[in-house]
């Protein structure tokens, strides 16, 4: 089957198959020899506008395109290609002036390989006691930007390194302090290294594996695995109540198609529920816009730890292949996804994005104390989970949908810390002792989701809403009485805005022109979860370049290549690129066609318990209907068969 058939039988808003993929990268390299040495950093669908996907009834009407990112290493040029797969021509390809592309499988083993050759850097790990090389870890860190020498006028690369003295041994337990080096990925020349000062490396092993752990006093947290626990089984004999068609999902009242790209990985399209036998619009695309990671330490080795895991290194290019009965568990379908080598060969990873069912406990409950009746609900809900993994950190996307109309977006975040070494006898200022000379400096992980929103359609207003206490008076003597008041967010420059927790601060997005049954807008609320705010200095380079972390939340008016919080190109970025620049347009939001961009924020000051692998933490928020319904939803949910058994 060639690509243009593939192409006419593909919805407008799926991935790219791996035949479309390999088609747009020979498209490109057909059409000019100067790209003959060109890599592809990554390939994806060129997703069409709102309007066109809404006003389509065949997606064959549709053109489908590709949407590349190109780096030409000998001209030191980074490209945006658009390539017609209905046609197979290209659409377009522009240079993208000092736009340095995000980090590619390539740049990670090179990093290492040179580094590991460089007699400056061998001289100064001999000065540590490291004379095999063999396992040493490097881990090709971004540059950053703090001073006009990281300018993206070169691709640059700051390694830090850690000692395994095996394969497998956990080498984050084994930080290497003071040792950094300056590559040039384009050149791939190592232009600087240097040693701050020896520290010795923590010698404490940091096993977290069942068979690399020992009961010999280096593991006091471990006595062999328990032996107490039960099996626990899911079981679904009839199968899950959800069915797929492609890319397409239905559950319950749910309607919506699972999406994927390299940059942001899980994406949700077209989020629709059924109210009574019509399907209403809710969401429009889900996705996880930008993820940034800033360390509070300013020793050498850290203070430059400020990664953006979308852009400067991707989502989806990480993403893992899941694995039944421990990342999911029950009964699974699984979406696999698509991705490119450097030469523009598809690339498949199988078990990409796990979907399954699971019981979440009472969805509703009440008893009549008079009569002794009883009506309870239990919850079942539906999740669409991805995880990646980026070097010693490993993330979690979980989108849940209710059948109460609810929509959580959790993150969970595991893995293993980026560690520092300290000397004997000293406390870290700037972190947190969880082993003999081994420290967790403090950081913090933040979040933004693009939520762009189609409440019963795509003329949205974002309404601001703070609980207000009474003053005492006439009207309340005793104190007791507050009230609520609701401010729309009108225009871009007013939609900057922050949690209240003292306000029980809550943000209502809402149709003005569909009303419920009594009278008012109907509405879904962004419900903040867990969060916390920035602890950057105001001038912080780190912060003009992660400038979407200055708010909680967001709003703009809806366009089409405005997809980042924090710009199409963050690596080595200057700043002032994404919300900060979008919102500059100051655009008209009431009525409008609204993106809401939420920022949600886990602050890690880590604890032994952390180490040396971290329990997973929790952080997320809820999109809720408010008003969206005329009443419980959920009332037609039947009562639930007995399931409980006893010996």
């Amino acid at each position: 089957m060639d690509s243009a058939t593939v192409s006419r039988l593909a919805h407008p808003l799926d991935p790219l198959s791996a035949e479309e993929v390999e088609a747009a990268a020979a498209v490109v390299r057909d059409s000019d020899a100067a790209f003959a040495p060109a890599r592809f950093v990554s390939i994806g669908l060129d997703e069409p506008a709102k309007d066109q996907v809404l006003a389509s009834t065949d997606g064959a009407e549709i053109d489908r395109r590709a949407f590349m990112v190109v780096r030409d290493p000998r001209a030191l040029k980074t490209y945006e290609a658009v390539v017609s797969l209905t046609h197979g021509e290209v659409v377009s390809i522009e240079h993208v002036p000092e736009a340095q592309t995000a980090l590619t499988e390539e740049d990670f083993l090179a990093v290492e390989r040179l580094l590991k050759a460089d007699e400056r850097w061998q001289d100064a790990m001999r000065k540590r006691g490291v004379t095999d090389f063999e396992h040493v870890m490097i881990d090709p860190w971004p540059a950053a930007y703090l001073t006009e020498e990281d300018a993206p006028a070169r691709r640059l690369n700051r390694p830090l390194t850690f000692v395994r003295n095996s394969a497998d041994e956990n080498g984050y337990a084994h930080p290497v302090e003071g040792l950094l080096a300056l590559v040039d990925l384009d050149r791939g020349e190592v232009l600087e290294v240097t040693d701050h000062d020896v520290v010795d490396i923590p010698p404490a092993p940091g096993e977290y594996t069942t068979t690399g752990m020992r009961t010999d006093g280096n593991f006091p947290h471990f006595d062999g695995p328990r032996t107490d626990l039960k099996p626990l089984e899911i079981t679904q004999p009839e199968g899950p109540s959800f069915e797929v068609d492609g890319y397409e999902v239905r559950w319950q009242k749910w309607r919506f198609r699972v999406g994927f790209t390299p940059r942001e990985g899980l994406v949700l399209h077209t989020l629709g529920y059924e109210d009574r036998g019509t399907l209403r619009s809710v969401l429009h695309r889900a996705s996880i816009a930008e993820m940034v990671v800033p360390y509070g330490d300013p020793a050498p080795t850290h203070t430059r730890k400020s990664v953006f895991d979308g852009g400067e290194d991707g989502l989806g290019v990480n993403v893992n292949s899941l694995t039944l009965g421990c990342d999911c568990l029950g009964q699974i379908f699984y979406f696999d996804a698509v991705l490119s080598t450097l030469d523009g060969t598809a690339q498949v990873v199988e078990n990409a994005i796990c979907m399954h069912e699971e019981d979440y406990g009472v969805l509703w409950k009440h008893t009549d104390f008079r009569t002794g009746n009883v009506e309870v609900r239990r919850s079942r809900r539906l999740v669409i989970s991805s995880f990646m993994t980026l070097a010693n950190y490993d993330y979690g996307f979980f989108w849940y949908l209710y059948q109460d109309g609810t929509i959580q977006c959790e993150v969970k975040l595991t893995g293993i810390m980026s560690m520092g070494a300290h000397r004997d006898g000293e406390v870290p200022t700037h972190g947190v002792r969880c082993a003999p000379g081994l420290y967790a400096p403090h950081h913090q992980h933040f979040f933004c989701a693009r939520l762009d929103m189609a409440v019963d359609g795509c003329h949205n207003t974002v309404i601001e809403v703070d609980s207000v206490p009474d003053p005492l008076g006439d009207e309340n003597p005793y104190g007791n009485a507050w009230h609520t008041e609701s401010t729309p967010l009108t225009r871009e420059s007013e939609a900057q805005r922050d949690i209240d927790a003292t306000r029980a601060r809550y943000w209502k997005i809402v149709n003005e022109q569909r009303l419920n049954h009594v009278g008012d807008p109907v509405g879904y609320k962004l419900m903040p979860g867990e969060n916390v705010h920035h602890m950057f200095h105001p001038d912080a380079p780190a912060f003009k370049r992660a400038g979407f972390v200055g708010h909680h939340l967001w709003v703009t008016q809806y366009a089409p290549r405005e997809r980042y919080a924090a710009g199409d190109y963050p690596y080595q970025s200057r700043g002032g690129a994404g919300l900060p620049e979008y919102v500059q347009q100051d655009r008209a939001l009431r009525g409008e066609d609204v993106v809401v961009w939420y920022t949600f924020g886990a602050h890690h000051v880590a604890r032994p318990e952390d180490w040396p692998v971290m329990p997973v933490s929790y952080v997320g928020f809820h999109l809720k209907p408010s008003g969206f319904f005329d009443g419980n939803p959920a009332l037609d949910v039947p009562a639930s068969q007995s399931a409980c058994h006893t010996g």
